[in-house]
Parts: C-alpha cells; structure tokens; sequence
C-alpha cells in the first residue's frame, strides 16, 4: 500500500464522498477513487459497496479506519519531529567537562541553550582529563571540555578557545595576601590546599616547587576545586589553582594573586574526529564560544585570537 492511497481512504472516512476528500487533498475526485482501489487491492478486502456510483464503507473500513488514525497521528508527529531537529530543537546531547568547568561558567551555558532549545536534553558528566579523552575517543560523549596540560589526544579533534595563567589563592588575612604578586620563593614553607596528585595542573606545581627545592606543607588535598577554595576560605591553607576557580570566590574572604613565574595552559574543546556533530551540539558549541569570549572581557582568560574550527 502507498501513503497517498492511505491518505485518500482517511480523507473519504472523514468527509464521507469522493468529491470532498478530493477538495481537502487538492486532487481529482478520479484520483480519489483509483487511490480507494488501489488501497483495496493492496489490502485483500473490501473497504465499501459500491451503488450507483457511490461507496458506502464496509464494517471493516470501520475497523481498519481506527488503525489509520493511529498512522496518521505517528505520521504527523514523525513530521512535527522533523521539523524540530531542523530547528535545533529535538535531541539530547552529552558534554563532558572537567569538574572546575561545571561548577562554573557551563552552569550559564546550560541555562541560555536551555532557554533557546527547551527541547533539547543535556546531560553533563564532571570528568577527570583522561576520562573525558576516553570519551570522545569512544563515541560517548558529543563534546568535551578540557586542558591541554599533558594531554594525550587520542581521537580527539581538538579546539583551543583560551589561555589560562593560573592563580594564587589565600585568606584575606594571611600574610602573602599584601603581595601584588605571589613569588615562588614566598611559598617556601607554606601551608597548602592542593588537587590530588593525579590531577595535571597539581604535577605542574608539584614539578615547578621541586625545580626550585620550594618545601611547602600539605595541609589538605580535595578532588575537586570547588573542595580546595572552601578550605582556603576557611584559613587552612594557600592553593595554586585555575583561573577560572576565581569565579567561585564572590562572597567569600579568599584574593587571588598572579604567579612569578606562573604555569600556562590552554582551555580546549574537544570533538570527535571520526563522528559529525549534530546541529543541536553545535548551538551548544556556540554558547560555549559565547561565554568563553565573556570571560577573556572578565580577564579571567587570556585570548588565543586563533580560529575556532567547525
């Protein structure tokens, strides 16, 4: 059987003639009728009797009628579907982002392509660098958001969005925070808050003290660096951390301070190199470009003013 024969046979069960249903398709009334005909030889039974020219529906174009409405409405929701995705907005998409990333400035990512895609599901996974590679490498993930300290790529496309300096953070009463700028040899013997050891930017600073034989005290290590500002808000200590953190820090009695010398990086999205991005991942792209260039005027970034691949 043809679609045009089953909207044919719709139209006359609900309008009741050949004339009528041809009105409503836009189409000859013989045409209607050849398209009854054809529906009836396609099914084996007879949809109508035939008097003097006019069809009368069978008990079991009745029955057969109620199976075409349920097509019908699967029809016209598959084509509401169609027009959505063409929209940007039908899906889902996974992100995956170190964690710094989504306690912070993906929270007002999220919130933004929510309010232009309502319909769109997102879901974000807090994920360790390592992890997130792992991810995009097997397909589990649409996009990323990581660091390009000590990465290893794998099957990532990668894009860099913005240069980080990190940061010095301590209690607003403690005696480093009169400095401008935080000097390496004023750490000497210092309390610390620092990331566990498998995180890349705590081997950067464990690599850069070691190199210049600064001592310093481990008073506490976190997972996450949301974990390490609270301590250093609460006195325990002074932490090395991602610029971006500092967002986490209105409100509290932390400062922050400039590093000499300091550690650089670059933030990076990630992509597949092997599967294409849908639209919607791609709206969701955008966003983050849009809030990445809000936080080089916030000077909390540095901009790379290279091109962003698509």
């Amino acid at each position: 059987m043809k679609i045009k024969e089953i909207e044919a046979f719709d139209a006359f069960m609900k309008h009741g003639t050949t004339k009528a249903a041809a009105e409503m398709l836009g189409i000859s009334q013989s045409m209607v009728s050849r398209l009854l005909t054809g529906l009836e030889e396609a099914l084996g039974f007879a949809l109508f009797k035939r008097t003097r020219n006019q069809l009368s529906p069978t008990s079991e174009a009745f029955l057969y009628h109620a199976s075409v409405l349920r097509l019908m409405a699967s029809i016209r929701d598959t084509q509401k579907d169609a027009d959505a995705i063409s929209n940007n907005q039908l899906g889902s998409i996974v992100v995956a982002a170190q964690p710094i990333f989504c306690d912070t400035f993906l929270l007002d990512v999220i919130k933004r392509f929510k309010q232009k895609h309502p319909n769109v599901g997102v879901r974000l996974i807090d994920a360790g660098l390592q992890e997130l590679l792992k991810m995009i490498d097997n397909n589990t993930c649409d996009v990323a958001l990581g660091i390009t300290l000590e990465a290893d790529t794998y099957g990532a496309k990668v894009t860099s969005l913005a240069r980080c300096s990190a940061r010095c953070i301590m209690h607003r009463t403690h005696p480093l925070a009169k400095q401008d700028v935080i000097s390496l040899s004023s750490l000497q013997n210092q309390a610390f808050v620092e990331l566990m050891a498998d995180s890349p930017l705590r081997a950067r600073v464990d690599y850069m003290m070691q190199t210049v034989n600064i001592k310093r005290h481990m008073a506490a290590e976190m997972r996450h660096m949301r974990g390490v500002c609270a301590l250093v808000d609460r006195g325990l200590g002074i932490a090395v951390i991602d610029p971006v953190a500092e967002l986490l820090l209105p409100g509290t009695a932390v400062v922050s301070k400039a590093m000499d010398p300091t550690i650089e990086w670059e933030i990076a999205l990630l992509k597949s190199k092997h599967k294409p991005l849908s639209n919607v991942a791609e709206s969701f792209c955008e966003e983050i470009y849009a809030e990445i260039d809000s936080l080089h005027k916030m000077e909390i970034l540095t901009s790379l003013n290279v091109k962003r691949e698509t």
